[in-house]
């Protein structure tokens, strides 16, 4: 198994994704957001994207150095257009500008429309949680790639739909962080890619039958990922229906539909929250601190070493690959040394 130091991989990724056609700046940004994701685990949403994300720049799907437009804005409202450029580029501007007003007006609701893939949600809660505040997000696909079916359904209907929920808490804020889906798609890409096959519980093959197989998903007729909830995966669609709402319908961008009108992409809905215009922020942070040391102080059954709460598995990975670098699969890795052969970028060491 391949594993490379973080910092070589963040320069690795940087001169892909500039000599793929990324300016220096945006791909800096981009890097250390995919790099991010994988110091904290999230490896599906790590530097395995880079070769989907330069194929979808070489087809115009994706623009580099895309421009960023207020649409319609509020005191504590904004609505923009990412123009299709990169979504870690857009959604870091979306989420400093609603930031900004958040500071003046105490709350602020921000929306998107015509985004690339913004990357790891729970990224933006902890700026927004660097900056002292109470943060939500949510994206949908822009009305393409249908992944999820219904309970009972045997046809994908919605995206995988992630949410983050994001609350400051000294260095170590709480960050909630999923797909309302059993898997990430990208999880499941990884497992493609990798050729191994997937854990019980995340996957239905077309005719809605229990598989492994991550083929499946991408066959046709396609497979479907279950819904988030195992026995009452109907919370989880109906959690993912309510992201599709928000994110599609009430930023003016696209729901999910049978046809796509449009690129793969993310509609995005973002709200943040400053304590110290609601409750105070001195009470906020010592409610939270109390609650969180309430937490920390259950019980714990045997074998239990420990009480993790959001945000705590990431940051125990992140100290781990920092120190020890991040692995990759032969698979992925291979995938992305076969991109840097095509675009003449060396290749990092590996131990």
């Amino acid at each position: 198994m391949p594993v490379v130091p973080a910092e070589s991989l963040t320069t690795f990724a940087r001169n892909l994704l500039s000599a793929g056609g990324v300016g220096s700046q945006e791909a800096q940004v981009v890097a250390e957001s995919l790099v991010g994701s994988n110091l904290r685990g999230h490896d599906s949403h790590g530097v395995m994207r880079i070769p989907f994300y330069l194929d979808c720049l070489a087809k115009r799907e994706v623009v580099a150095g895309a421009p960023f437009t207020v649409l319609k804005e509020t005191p504590s409202l904004l609505a923009a257009d990412g123009h299709w450029g990169f979504g870690q580029t857009q959604a870091r501007r979306l989420m400093q500008c609603i930031l900004d007003k958040a500071k003046e007006t105490g709350v602020c609701v921000g929306t998107m429309v015509r985004s690339s893939h913004v990357g790891r949600l729970g990224e933006y809660c902890e700026l927004a949680a660097e900056r002292g505040m109470v943060s939500m997000a949510m994206v949908n696909t822009h009305g393409h790639s249908r992944r999820v079916a219904p309970p009972g359904g045997k046809a994908p209907r919605l995206g995988t739909n992630p949410i983050a929920i994001g609350v400051p808490h000294g260095r170590e804020p709480l960050v909630l962080d999923f797909g309302t889906s059993a898997t990430a798609e990208g999880k499941v890409r990884v497992k493609k890619i990798a050729g191994q096959l997937c854990p019980d519980g995340w996957l239905l093959d077309s005719e809605g039958r229990p598989t492994k197989d991550p083929n499946a998903l991408y066959a046709d007729p396609p497979g479907t990922i279950r819904p988030m909830g195992g026995d009452q995966a109907y919370k989880g669609f109906g959690l993912g229906l309510m992201v599709e709402i928000f994110s599609g319908a009430l930023s003016g961008g696209v729901c999910i539909r049978q046809q796509p009108i449009n690129q793969n992409g993310n509609c995005v809905f973002m709200q943040v929250y400053d304590a110290s215009q609601l409750g105070g922020r001195e009470h906020f942070a010592r409610e939270v601190a109390s609650v969180v040391d309430f937490l920390r102080s259950c019980p714990r059954v045997e074998g239990v070493d420990e009480i993790l709460l959001p945000g705590d598995p990431e940051r125990r990975t992140m100290a781990r690959r920092l120190r020890e670098g991040v692995p990759f699969d032969e698979g992925n890795w291979q995938a992305l040394v076969e991109l840097a052969g095509a675009l003449r970028v060396a290749v990092p060491t590996t131990h």
